[in-house]
């Protein structure tokens, strides 16, 4: 097996530092010491230490997103709801894993008001969700409002992981979240 080049050891020990340390205590030197890289390699490969991180956020993210549709979209054979729940069922469950990098999209988020950089990057890690949970989106329900839906599936999950992040206990359990999303749906089609 080849050694990563230093764009993929930075991209690896930035998703480590993050889950390790969070965004805000993460320096270049941090960066370099566990890539084994070199400074210089930080601005050739991503113009700056805040880049990789975000970079490292949205690939993590990429990531996390990938599981749980591959999840929701295991048992081709279930109706489209029991797909949706399959995949919030699996988001909520795995929110634990995805916490480290949800604090470090906020600590980055609150920057990205006065960098317009920082602001577009993370904007494209939006886009890059948006479209990967529309294809999946698609291929459950079909039609050209995916991308709308998914806007609204991953506003949810935000939410969600806010709840988590702030007050754990009280935030619906994957349990409580399907029986009332079962039933408001049924209520509402029925209406």
């Amino acid at each position: 097996m080849s050694r990563p080049g230093h764009k993929e050891a930075l991209l690896d020990a930035a998703k480590r530092l993050l889950r390790e340390r969070g965004y805000a205590r993460i320096t270049a030197r941090d960066l370099v010491a566990a890539s084994g890289t070199n400074l210089a390699s930080i601005g050739y490969h991503f113009g700056s230490k805040e880049a990789l991180l975000n970079d490292a956020i949205g690939a993590s993210f990429a990531e996390w997103t990938h599981r749980i549709t591959e999840v929701a979209l295991a048992e081709p054979d279930l109706p489209p709801l029991s797909r949706l729940m399959t995949s919030w069922r699996a988001m909520i469950d795995d929110f634990d894993s995805a916490r480290p990098y949800f604090v470090a999209f906020l600590e980055a988020l609150a920057q990205a008001e006065r960098s317009p950089e920082l602001r577009a990057q993370l904007a494209t890690h939006y886009d890059d969700l948006r479209r990967d949970v529309g294809e999946a989106v698609a291929e459950v329900i079909g039609g050209e409002d995916a991308d709308v839906l998914a806007s609204f599936m991953i506003a949810v999950g935000d939410g969600l992981l806010i709840q988590s992040f702030l007050d754990a206990a009280r935030s619906p359990s994957a349990d409580a979240l399907e029986g009332a999303l079962g039933r408001g749906l049924a209520a509402a089609l029925g209406g």
